[in-house]
């Protein structure tokens, strides 16, 4: 199975406009599917609402932008059945 990644660049923009654009993005984004985010700063109060929500994330350092946030379901599902992945801390 290949996983979609769709891919958000929100590292020009001012706030509040990154976090809204990343939360709608979300809002679309399917199991099995990941969401990476181009950021030019950390998030913080992103991730929070990931957690809160039910979304797993891994921040990496950028290849374009300073930071990389991949995000995905937390329970992802696989051949019909639920899988449970622990949340980031």
């Amino acid at each position: 199975m290949t996983v979609q990644e769709h891919i958000l660049d929100v590292s020009g923009l001012e706030p509040p406009e990154p976090l809204e654009q990343i939360l709608s993005a979300l809002e679309k984004l399917k199991y099995g599917e990941h969401l990476r985010v181009l950021h030019r700063r950390e998030p913080f109060p992103l991730y929070a609402i990931l957690n809160e929500s039910g979304f797993a994330y891994e921040t990496l350092p950028g290849k374009s932008t300073n930071y990389e946030i991949l995000i995905r379901h937390r329970q992802e599902r696989e051949g019909g059945e639920t899988i449970l992945t622990p949340k980031n801390d």
